[in-house]
């Protein structure tokens, strides 16, 4: 079953970019819950999974709607050039989107952190796309993440808080 939140900093919800950025969302949205993409996910999301087997299942429907895989470039302005998203799309010419596929490390590394901050120092990017498990099979059980990711997420978008990352869309397979 696929999970999604949207979280977003107020007043941005009649920009063009976010609608864009929403649209496409749902597209990729609408791709992951049909129920060939959801067996396919099912069946590969098991102990031990990396998370360039998720991604192989979404690559050509995130070329379709315009990503570009490992886009190089985004960070030459920064000391840090050497990082890449799983996929970048841009939307217009201040925004973009960052796009990050997740399995096994999601919470134990911090990545969900890690890629929101990646999305915070990219001049190109304004939202991010954070595709990552619902719950993860570990060798002594199971791990919450979706929820653990959506609670963290959710403290960028209070206020006093606010980052450079005007939205975050989670999807939870």
């Amino acid at each position: 079953m696929i999970t999604t939140k949207i979280m977003f900093k107020v007043g941005i919800d009649k920009r063009n970019d976010f609608l864009d950025a929403k649209k496409v969302f749902n597209k990729l949205v609408a791709f992951m819950s049909e129920t060939e993409t959801q067996d396919r996910l099912e069946k590969t999301h098991k102990l031990h999974a990396k998370s360039g087997e998720i991604q192989d299942i979404i690559l050509a429907k995130t070329k379709e709607l315009g990503f570009s895989s490992e886009k190089n470039g985004l960070f030459n302005n920064l000391s840090v050039k050497q990082l890449r998203p799983d996929y970048y799309r841009k939307l217009d010419n201040k925004s973009g989107i960052i796009m990050e596929v997740e399995r096994g490390k999601t919470i134990a590394n911090n990545m969900d952190l890690l890629d929101i901050w990646k999305c915070h120092i990219c001049d190109e990017a304004n939202f991010l796309f954070l595709i990552i498990p619902n719950i993860r099979q570990t060798a002594t059980g199971q791990n919450i993440i979706f929820k653990t990711v959506e609670r963290r997420m959710l403290t960028f978008f209070e206020t006093e808080n606010y980052t450079n990352v005007d939205g975050v869309f989670l999807i939870g397979y």
